[in-house]
């Protein structure tokens, strides 16, 4: 599993209350009634986790080109 479907797996499991994001054909198992407060918390929470990815690339970059 990629670090990102680790990390998305997570939010889905702590916020939406999904215990994987993989396909398991079965409707009661893929299928899911969520409250748009969770959707809103998931959404804010992976936008975050971007965001943080991000900011942790650009200063692995600067240190890479301090380097060179």
């Amino acid at each position: 599993m990629s670090q990102i479907d680790t990390i998305l797996t997570l939010i889905a499991q702590k916020h939406l209350g999904i215990e994987t994001l993989e396909t398991r054909n079965s409707d009661s198992l893929d299928f899911h009634d969520t409250a748009v407060w969770c959707i809103k918390d998931a959404l804010e929470a992976a936008y975050r986790a971007g965001a943080e990815r991000g900011i942790s690339l650009t200063k692995a970059r600067k240190t890479a080109l301090a380097r060179d």
